[in-house]
């Protein structure tokens, strides 16, 4: 079964590659829409991030790599700025995390969402005001929630009832009143362009809704002179290219919001919408303009709120694939290039890099489609469907499942996948003890690592025995 997280648009296969996948008249086209804006081709055909060669980047610092494209991010974050002047935008750290990037974010007035120790540390770290940071979290230990308490972060999102009781233990034992939000689990479950709006509540994060979970967990919250209750939660999926989806969520988390004010006299401030928001990885995806999904929200939350009688509460988001997934991209080493023939004369070429599912475990996971192209250098040869894989010792280990490159594509050329900026370092593990590859940070005046890369060294460190 295919399981990509952007639903059955991926499953709708001709032959050996996906429908939407063509010919390409020309295969050192870039698609603008799938790469960092100061990415283009110089006069002989290499690609370059803010003016430096792809060639001069990868010999100062070897590959594979991230390349994370500053000015395109930037660029992003001022852009859901301006069109979410009307919601707090809490980055989600969980996209990518470091000290360099969330201090970015803090620059354009946005928030920082952690769902982890590793990832509040770095955030406080980096220098985050701890009231502009909040905690998620299915399972939070004992040590996280009391950090967050004891720093005063500015909200906890609240997943169990297990969780509020702890919390109430350690609030009244610090003498604090955190802020905590009820995540709704709504019963929406949104893949691309379309939502199944039943059989989404199997899961493990929030209360659910039609169980009165919900409900209970906001009433034990409200009830408790250690804890104050300040909103929902909900989110309901991940590459999310309209915001249909999102009319429903916000309907039924509002209904429970009227129902909290009715029988509780309270009046929750705040909404949580949750993220998701979809980038291109391929051709076939079509993402919506910042501008566009915050007219749509806006609309939705003036609509349902005078629907179910109660004041517009304030919204907060939280983007993370969309604003750092498109500024970076991957840069390989390609070490092995091998024909296979198929039965009816048909095949491919299996075109081997130096990386692989540890430094991009979503195809793995979800079966995702991403992009690629010949980096190093331009080519007149014809386009030939290829399958870009990794060194790993997996048969799964494939980075771009369905691409045409080259036909003359050879050992030692420089390939790029773009979209990667996102849950790919992230996700990145140490499978068959692989060093995890450095994010480097371009700009027009130089560049400079943000995250180092892993040594071999490294790993005997810690490996104590």
């Amino acid at each position: 079964m295919r399981a990509h997280e952007a639903g059955a648009l991926h499953g709708d296969f001709t032959g050996l590659r996906p429908s939407w996948l063509t010919v390409p008249v020309d295969v050192n086209e870039l698609h603008g829409y799938l790469w960092p804006q100061n990415v283009s081709r110089d006069d002989r055909g290499e690609l370059t991030v803010a003016g430096h060669s792809v060639s001069e980047l990868a010999r100062q610092y070897g590959t594979p790599a991230y390349f994370f494209d500053e000015g395109d991010f930037r660029t992003r974050c001022h852009r859901w700025a301006e069109a979410f002047d009307f919601a707090d935008v809490y980055y989600a750290a969980k996209a990518f995390c470091s000290k360099a990037v969330l201090r970015i974010v803090a620059e354009y007035g946005f928030k920082v969402d952690v769902c982890t120790e590793g990832e509040m540390v770095v955030a406080l770290t980096a220098g985050i005001e701890p009231s502009n940071i909040g905690l998620h979290g299915n399972n939070k230990s004992d040590s996280e929630l009391t950090l967050a308490l004891k720093h005063g972060i500015g909200r906890i999102v609240v997943d169990s009832f297990d969780e509020i009781h702890r919390l109430e233990q350690h609030a009244a034992a610090l003498g604090v009143r955190p802020q905590l939000m009820v995540r709704v689990n709504v019963g929406v479950e949104a893949h691309t362009h379309e939502y199944i709006a039943t059989a989404h509540e199997d899961q493990k994060f929030g209360f659910s809704l039609t169980d009165g979970d919900a409900y209970a967990a906001a009433d034990r919250i409200i009830r408790s002179e250690h804890l104050q209750l300040v909103g929902l939660h909900t989110h309901i999926g991940s590459q999310i290219f309209d915001t249909s989806a999102f009319e429903v969520s916000a309907q039924r988390a509002l209904r429970l919001h009227a129902r909290l004010q009715r029988e509780h006299g309270v009046n929750l401030p705040e909404l949580d919408l949750g993220g998701g928001y979809g980038i291109a990885l391929n051709s076939q995806d079509d993402p919506q303009p910042p501008e566009d999904i915050a007219d749509g929200l806006r609309a939705i939350i003036a609509e349902e709120s005078a629907a179910a009688g109660i004041d517009q509460p304030r919204i907060s988001i939280e983007p993370g694939r969309s604003l750092i997934g498109p500024s970076m991209f991957t840069l390989y080493t390609v070490g092995t290039v091998k024909p296979v023939r198929l039965s009816g004369g048909t095949g491919r070429l299996y075109v081997s890099v130096d990386g692989g599912m540890s430094d991009n475990l979503r195809p793995a996971l979800y079966d995702a489609s991403y992009s690629a192209t010949l980096a190093s250098r331009a080519d007149t040869s014809t386009a030939s469907l290829a399958r870009v894989v990794g060194k790993h010792c997996e048969a799964g280990d494939i980075v771009v499942k369905d691409e045409f490159l080259p036909s003359d594509i050879a050992v030692g050329d420089l390939l790029a996948v773009p979209g990667t900026g996102a849950y790919c370092r992230s996700m990145g593990s140490n499978y068959n003890h692989i060093p995890r590859p450095p994010v480097i940070a371009v700009t027009r005046e130089g560049s400079r690592p943000i995250v180092a890369r892993e040594t071999i060294e490294d790993l005997l460190r810690l490996d104590v025995g």
